[in-house]
């Protein structure tokens, strides 16, 4: 079931336009953005992102510009009201997520804590 609700996560115009490009050649209608968040990072939580063929029975389906995205009911919560975007500079390009729920962040961007999760202090490690 696809979820329309725009409230989950959505994809910023540089997203939707990166992830049209890696998928352009895919023949599977199913292939969709897959994003979660795991234990980890300086910060608490780590964010995770990959292509994946379909959804599992527990995926959140969303839909955004054409792009299915696919959410486990675990990251759910934690990525509420997120934006995903891609970014092009000189020090890399990449895929980034604005979350609300993030009220602490590692210098590196990708690992987060929510007022919820006190999490602890951790190496800033990729």
């Amino acid at each position: 079931m696809i979820d329309q609700q725009p409230t989950l996560v959505s994809l910023t115009d540089a997203a939707v336009l990166k992830l049209q490009e890696l998928t352009k050649e895919e023949t599977n209608p199913q292939i969709g953005l897959r994003v979660y968040v795991y234990s980890g990072g300086c910060s608490g939580f780590r964010y995770g992102m990959m292509l994946e063929d379909a959804p599992t029975p527990e995926d959140r389906v969303l839909e955004a510009s054409g792009i299915k995205v696919y959410v486990d009911g675990q990251s759910v919560d934690l990525l509420k009201g997120s934006q995903i975007d891609y970014v092009d500079t000189l020090m890399g390009a990449g895929f980034t997520v604005n979350n609300p729920n993030a009220v602490a962040a590692c210098g590196c961007g990708s690992s987060f804590r929510t007022a919820d999760d006190a999490g602890s202090a951790r190496g800033c490690a990729h």
